[in-house]
């Protein structure tokens, strides 16, 4: 099954390499062109030199895309030159509406469209165990298995076009929730003089264990946050979320309290940090409630 990458971010050039290691990469594009041409040459693939030239060679193209407005770009350059009966799979994270959209202008062609955002962070990607929620066409959807199967371990068709970005909008909700709750916690264990690298080891193993506690409250430790899910990023997927929660007449007050968040984290130079960066918000609590006993 030949296979095209478009999109070779942070979680992109892992999830390119494991399609590699399957045998089914054929071609990669990338809009800053040196990344392209960096992992054709070691993988042996072709970097196209756009959409339509990775289109004519590929029955299947991965796309992973920053936003709405990139994978409907994107979707329009592959039209031209798109096959009958390709799949074009879409990992970004946008709107159950831009994923109908897309659906609806790669039908017009007799290709098909699955939304099929995924979850895991860079680590998933590298090693190929990503959560993988899809929406879309159910046979396109079978036969497109071997290459989400080179991506991920859990692998769920959610429904019709637009069910998989909805599944992801929930799953960003909960990271939001998590990440909230590992901030705060690691700033009262902070106040408490608790020695933090013994507390994740422990509290790793109980009950109020989560992925995102295990893998980036390290980070507050060492107080250093590499982008592994940018604020900026999670930013852009939450007022996804809000504006989904808007058309059923509802604001989610979490979503609302990290967005505020998450707006004073990039107005202070921390837009490209990982979100687990919104400990420095709840540290400042501690730090403020000090300072006024001490005054």
């Amino acid at each position: 099954m030949k296979t095209g990458f478009i999109g070779l971010g942070a979680m992109g050039v892992g999830m390119a390499r494991n399609l590699h290691k399957h045998g089914l990469l054929t071609a990669v594009w990338n809009r800053t062109a040196e990344k392209a041409a960096a992992l054709a040459e070691e993988t042996g693939c072709q970097a196209a030199r756009d959409p339509a030239e990775l289109a004519r060679q590929c029955e299947v193209i991965v796309l992973c895309v920053a936003a709405d407005a990139d994978v409907l770009a994107v979707v329009d350059a592959l039209k031209e030159a798109v096959r009958p009966g390709a799949i074009v799979i879409d990992c970004s994270t946008v709107s159950s509406a831009t994923a109908r959209q897309a659906a609806d202008s790669l039908r017009e062609r007799g290709a098909y469209f699955l939304d099929a955002p995924v979850s895991g962070g860079v680590e998933g990607a590298r090693d190929g165990t990503l959560a993988i929620m899809v929406g879309g066409d159910q046979q396109a959807f079978e036969r497109a298995q071997p290459v989400l199967q080179a991506m991920g371990r859990a692998i769920a068709h959610f429904g019709a076009s637009g069910a998989g970005q909805a599944a992801k909008a929930t799953n960003q909700i909960m990271c939001a929730g998590v990440i909230q709750a590992v901030a705060e916690a690691m700033a009262f264990a902070k106040a408490h003089d608790l020695p933090l690298e013994k507390l994740i080891d422990t509290l790793g193993k109980g009950a109020g264990s989560s992925w995102y506690f295990v893998h980036r409250a390290p980070n507050i430790v060492r107080d250093s946050y590499p982008a592994g899910f940018r604020v900026r990023l999670h930013e852009k997927d939450l007022k996804i979320c809000r504006e989904m929660a808007a058309a059923h007449g509802v604001q989610l007050p979490l979503i609302e309290m990290t967005l505020l968040h998450y707006r004073r984290l990039i107005e202070r130079g921390h837009g490209d940090e990982d979100i687990s960066t919104l400990f420095r918000l709840k540290d400042e609590l501690f730090a403020a409630a000090r300072a006024s006993q001490d005054a």
